[in-house]
């Protein structure tokens, strides 16, 4: 992690507690109300709860804060997701998703953007650049992909998508801003679930959306206001609280990751491990470019899809759970979802355990397949 992002984190902190006034209370209050005191004509002060929210108003702030760049927060990372493409897209443009990001993006795309006139388009993660950009109006980007980790390169992607005359939208949510900033690399909108890591207690769903240009975070915010697609006061103080530990959850996530992905790698059940921060991953080169860290999520691929189900239900460190980045380390595999992977392909969450008391779980998992 770089110095700057180091001090954000500590900044993070005290953003709340440098504007307090005298018997304040340091930590967030939690406003839930539907409606406000407001006599006479309306101004700019809060009217009603589907507009706006105090508690919302300073998580937003606090991920702003994070992104370096004004952000909405939204009550799921597809919220947010579908309030970036309907806010950028209209009937008879260009959408390009890749065919092996996050399944859910491209069933939002097919099943409802295509019927509204918006023509969709795939391309694999590893191969993405490959045709150009020309004629999009918008691209997006998924990196390290949803499950396979493969990466794309941010700026050199962001930059010939722009000059084709489109814009790009990432998904950061495997990455977050403390491990990869998007934006400073040239992207045009950031989308990220916070139900992952971020809010990491995997006891609460909400997404954020980040983007420099006024004009596109003043039609997500219309989007938010006009569909209802509005975050609860309840989950915005829970990601708050969240995001306070997020640093030093974040930093041992990744710095287990990459123990437990080396020794995943010489034991003999498993066929193959993908991992960023592994030097002889085909993504290492470019992740240690764009990254400030190589993430906590990995996978393996074992003999057979019913040795990785043994092996992920025999490990009492190990949770059998869709999602990720929570403090308890996760595992699934992912082609029970339809996901274009081997049937033995386990994703693996790697969470908050300590690093030799994770590992031996899963060695004695392994060993006993």
């Amino acid at each position: 992690m770089t110095e700057n992002t180091r001090f954000k984190a500590g900044e993070l902190l005290h953003l709340r507690g440098q504007s307090l006034s005298r018997g304040e209370p340091v930590a967030l209050p939690l406003v839930q109300s539907s409606m406000y005191h407001l006599p006479g004509q309306p101004d700019e002060s809060p009217g009603y709860g589907r507009v706006t929210n105090p508690t919302w108003d300073h998580l937003e702030h606090v991920l702003a804060h994070m992104e370096q760049a004004p952000c909405l927060a939204f009550p799921s990372g597809m919220a947010a997701i579908a309030a970036a493409l309907f806010a950028t897209l209209k009937a008879g443009d260009r959408l390009l998703v890749p065919s092996d990001g996050y399944y859910v993006t491209r069933r939002l795309s097919e099943r409802f953007l295509a019927q509204l006139g918006v023509s969709v388009e795939q391309r694999p993660t590893a191969t993405f650049a490959d045709g150009g950009f020309e004629g999009f109006a918008v691209v997006f980007l998924e990196t390290p992909s949803n499950p396979g980790l493969d990466v794309i390169d941010l700026k050199e992607v962001s930059s010939a998508v722009r000059s084709s005359g489109g814009i790009t939208i990432a998904d950061n949510t495997t990455m977050t801003p403390l491990g990869q900033r998007p934006l400073d690399l040239g992207v045009d909108i950031v989308v990220a679930s916070d139900t992952k890591s971020p809010g990491g207690h995997s006891d609460l769903l909400m997404g954020h959306m980040a983007c420099r240009d006024e004009s596109i975070m003043e039609a997500a915010r219309e989007w938010r206001t006009f569909s209802g697609s509005i975050p609860s006061a309840h989950e915005c103080w829970l990601l708050h609280r969240g995001l306070e530990s997020f640093e030093v959850r974040f930093e041992r996530m990744c710095t287990t990751a990459g123990v437990v992905a080396e020794r995943l790698q010489d034991h003999p059940a498993v066929r193959s491990v993908r991992y960023p921060g592994l030097p002889d991953d085909p993504a290492h080169a470019l992740s240690a470019r764009q990254m400030d860290r190589f993430g906590f999520l990995l996978s393996l691929t074992l003999e057979s899809e019913g040795k990785a189900e043994a092996f992920i239900n025999g490990c009492s460190l190990l949770r059998p759970a869709t999602s990720f980045g929570g403090l308890h380390s996760s595992a699934e595999r992912r082609a029970r979802w339809g996901d274009a992977v081997d049937p033995a392909f386990v994703r693996l969450s790697v969470g908050c355990e300590p690093v030799e008391e994770l590992w031996s779980a899963l060695k004695q998992s392994l060993d006993n397949l």
